[in-house]
């Protein structure tokens, strides 16, 4: 799998850290992007944030019914740091992820991950705060339904591939895809993103009208830090 050198990764970690996906998304649209949007993934973890390179996953259904299929065994592989993202092709019936997946995920430094499809133990997971983003929520098993198919594959989540090495950011917002080539750029330009609404918004609240606030500080090219950055 493609990564950045580890030095290169915690840095941008740290910097998307300080991010949202509505700034990232900003970013992405000013640089006329394919959709970067995972479609459909909700916050299972309130407050949570999931940032770092794609591990991928992908799920197949259960073609022989005559034998035991447990769950899946790969959590141990992913590398610290990691977003685990699943494929189980937005599936309602079973789930891809539970509470012991979240315990050891959380030991090892996993980031977070992103269900294409459901997970269960929500309530667990939640306690122990790991960050967790799904389709939807089932109590259902995938044992004896799906089968793992491979990992470190190119994945289809909603419509947006997800390659490995592709990074990964989700929070209460939803969950969408940076990448590899272009996230550098996607953080500096959402960092101005970020410095520009933060200079619109203490204008604004410091009694500015909102219309001239966001014309002085460059609303409309919120990346490019274009208008008077005279803050008073």
């Amino acid at each position: 799998m493609t990564t950045a050198a580890p030095v290169e990764t915690e840095a941008l970690r740290a910097r998307l850290a300080r991010l949202d996906t509505a700034a990232l998304s900003d970013a992405m649209d000013s640089l006329r992007t394919a959709p970067c949007v995972l479609p459909g993934i909700s916050a299972r973890t309130l407050g949570g944030i999931a940032c770092g390179p794609a591990f991928t996953v992908r799920y197949r259904a259960v073609d022989d019914d005559t034998a035991f299929h447990n769950a899946a065994d790969y959590i141990d592989d992913v590398p610290s740091g990691s977003v685990v993202v699943v494929d189980n092709g937005g599936s309602l019936l079973c789930t891809n992820w539970g509470s012991l997946l979240s315990a050891v995920a959380l030991r090892r430094g996993v980031s977070g991950t992103v269900v294409h499809g459901s997970v269960r133990d929500v309530k667990e997971t939640r306690t122990a705060g790991y960050p967790l983003f799904s389709t939807g929520v089932t109590m259902v098993s995938g044992k004896n339904r799906v089968v793992l198919d491979r990992t470190g594959a190119e994945v289809d989540i909603a419509g947006t591939p997800v390659r490995p090495g592709d990074w990964i950011f989700a929070d209460d917002n939803g969950a969408l895809r940076i990448p590899a080539d272009l996230v550098e750029e996607v953080v500096r330009r959402a960092e101005a993103v970020e410095r520009t609404e933060s200079r619109i918004r203490a204008a604004a609240l410091g009694g500015d009208r909102l219309d001239e606030a966001r014309a002085r500080f460059g609303y409309a090219r919120p990346w490019e830090g274009e208008g008077d950055h005279d803050d008073h």
